[in-house]
Order: C-alpha cells, then sequence, then structure tokens
C-alpha cells in the first residue's frame, strides 16, 4: 500500500512540474515582440543624434526629442521619420548650449 502511494506521488510529481514547464514555455512564446525601431541618443556639447534601426516587418515613425538646460534656449523636435523595414535613420538637432536631456518617441 505505501508502495502504490509513492509510485502515485512521483507520477503526480512529474506530472505537476512536467506542466508548470510547459506552461512556462508556451508563456514566453506568446510575449508580444516590441514593434519599434531599437534607437540610441548621443549627445556631444550642444549637438544630439539619434540612430535608429528597424528590424521589424512594418515601418515605424520616430522623433527626436531635445530639452535645451536653459530657460531661454527653446525645446526643440525634430519632424517625425518613417523607418521602413531593414532601414536605418539618424536624426539631429541642437541647443543654443547645453542640453538637458534627449528622447526618442514612436509613432
Amino acid at each position: 500500500m505505501r508502495t502504490t502511494r509513492r509510485v502515485a506521488a512521483a507520477v503526480l510529481l512529474v506530472a505537476t512540474v512536467g506542466l508548470v514547464i510547459a506552461a512556462s514555455g508556451s508563456a514566453a512564446q506568446d510575449r508580444p515582440r516590441p514593434r519599434e525601431a531599437a534607437c540610441s541618443t548621443t549627445v556631444r556639447g550642444s549637438h544630439v543624434t539619434a540612430s535608429c534601426f528597424n528590424p521589424n516587418p512594418r515601418a515605424d515613425r520616430v522623433q527626436l526629442h531635445v530639452e535645451c538646460a536653459h530657460w531661454w534656449d527653446p525645446d526643440m523636435d525634430a519632424r517625425p521619420v518613417e523607418v521602413g523595414p531593414a532601414q536605418y535613420v539618424r536624426l539631429a538637432e541642437r541647443c543654443w548650449k547645453e542640453i538637458r536631456k534627449a528622447w526618442v518617441s514612436h509613432r
């Protein structure tokens, strides 16, 4: 009787572990991949450059935004640019003086 209980417990444990592994594998496959171009920004003095590459099959629209450090220096927004599949674009803007922050938005 004890042997049957041990065997049943072992079978139940193996089945549970198998279900957990199968569920985690399918959950990883169900996660949507980001459909945005991969962008990086580089700041050199008062100039900022954004480099974007789109590895996805659909086009992405990117726009560079620059926040200048001084209140009298106007913030800049580059025009939106469409990045097609497997395309690379470079966007550039500048401030009169220092740059506080720069980022790329996707549409």
